[in-house]
């Protein structure tokens, strides 16, 4: 295989080997990566998981191309060859990302338009401005947990990015507090790898469905069961699965990076923050390498050929910066890019993602206005997996304030002391009996309502 300066084969391995698309090597240099393979056509074989061969699209034309062909390629990963044979590790870091589940990302036809109806429906009953106030009040809340502590500094990552959307779409979905806890826990910990975490988030799910059954209210979930459809419980809890990995990891990546560079040394001051958000969305798509799709019979992609059934993943981070987009790009609309992808499996949530991450980056700027990075975009780290596109962590430091919640207004005020006067004080038990300690999700609603 070509070898390009600065990126090598995997150590131990032949130098025609795939590329890995994970890792340190990786991590440290994915448009590198990028660069590499576009120069062997608009698709070429890689490993995304160790054992675990893809041929992954980096061109443009080629990805939009599959994504808006829905009668050659599918994606229904049943088919998946390699799997059916057995010659997919049984523990492999690509099963949970590729396998099949029952709902529309992995369905097709008439099975796929029934249950993306019920979700396009649901998400369009989502009143914008309703959907501003939750997330502004989910950012209250969480820099109110670091803006007084720590003299001035927080990782914006951890503390403000990765846990935003899941208070947003725990709202959306109409959460009590208990089970707003376990669903944060159980989904955070699918993406972490924690044992346990998806019968967790199922359970919550289930016991969230069973709950607006008996009592229905003006919220995603109820609207997903009562919708024309008439989905299952069963399906009804995997497409809340679906909105929220695909919600909730995507958005915290686009948050992250998108307030990176505004607080960057390069940024034009007085740009607004959508310029920043779909500046993102093209040059560092949040879904950075997703969206496997099957061929129904052999197919030509240059001067490859690539077997049915053999998985055909999309790089959405290197077509939208192919370099064949740089001479028309700018007569392109904004919204050309691919990162939520296109055709009949394109993005369902694409304008709701919107409005949560620009009021996310607005409300970060707004309740700190002198909050600044500590160091430059460019040393900036990446996570080392090939799904997301995501910072590793984002430092920063700013003047100490503290934000609390008031009636329909956020008030906020310089403060000297590094402690915390919203910091939850623990009640204590009932004639002895311990108590459950409130999850992130419960917490937030006490903050909300002035507890």
């Amino acid at each position: 295989m070509q070898q390009r300066p600065g990126i090598e084969p995997p150590p131990g391995c032949p130098a025609h080997a795939n590329l890995p698309l994970y890792g340190p090597h990786f991590g440290s240099d994915p448009d590198g990566h990028y660069a590499h393979l576009r120069s062997l056509g608009p698709s070429a074989p890689v490993d995304i998981a160790p054992g675990v061969e893809v041929e992954l699209v980096t061109s443009y034309d080629a990805a939009l191309y599959i994504l808006q062909n829905p009668a050659s390629f599918v994606r229904d990963s049943r088919r998946w060859n390699a799997l059916n044979e057995g010659r997919v590790p049984e523990d492999s870091p690509a099963l949970p990302m590729l396998a099949y589940r029952p709902n529309a990302l992995f369905s097709d036809g008439a099975a796929h338009a029934r249950l993306r109806q019920a979700v396009t429906d649901s998400l369009a009953s989502v009143n914008e401005l309703q959907l501003v106030r939750q997330t502004q009040a989910s950012a209250d809340y969480l820099i109110s947990r670091f803006s007084s502590e720590r003299m001035g500094q927080a990782e914006l990552m951890a503390e403000y990015a990765q846990p935003l959307p899941l208070l947003v779409f725990s709202e959306l979905f109409g959460c009590p507090p208990e089970i707003g806890d376990r669903v944060v826990a159980g989904i955070t910990g699918i993406f972490s790898g924690s044992n346990g975490a998806d019968q967790l988030l199922a359970e919550a799910l289930s016991e969230l469905i069973a709950q607006k059954r008996r009592n229905p209210g003006e919220d995603l979930t109820t609207r997903l069961m009562q919708h024309s459809a008439q989905l299952t419980d069963e399906e009804v809890l995997h497409q809340l699965v679906t909105l929220l990995s695909g919600g909730t990891t995507p958005l915290s990546a686009v948050i992250g990076t998108a307030s990176a560079l505004i607080l960057g040394e390069e940024w034009q001051s007085g740009l607004p923050v959508e310029d920043a958000v779909t500046q993102v969305l093209w040059n560092y798509a949040p879904i950075a390498n997703y969206a496997a799709h099957y061929p129904t019979h052999d197919v030509e992609l240059g001067n490859r050929v690539i077997k049915a059934n053999d998985p055909v993943l999309i790089s959405f981070a290197a077509a939208n910066t192919d370099p064949r987009l740089a001479e028309h790009r700018e007569q392109l609309s904004a919204k050309a890019h691919l990162a939520f992808g296109a055709g009949p499996h394109a993005c369902p949530a694409k304008d709701p993602a919107f409005v949560i991450a620009v009021t996310a980056v607005e409300s970060l700027l707004n309740r700190l206005p002198d909050i600044e990075t500590r160091m430059p975009f460019k040393d900036l780290s990446w996570i080392p997996a090939p799904w997301s596109r995501s910072l590793v962590a984002l430092p920063v430091r700013f003047t100490p304030r503290i934000v609390v919640p008031t009636a329909g207004q956020k008030a906020e005020s310089p403060v000297a002391s590094s402690a915390s006067p919203v910091a939850a004080t623990p009640r204590p038990p009932v004639n002895g009996a311990s108590k459950p300690k409130a999850g992130l999700f419960s917490r937030f609603l006490a903050w909300t309502r002035g507890e």
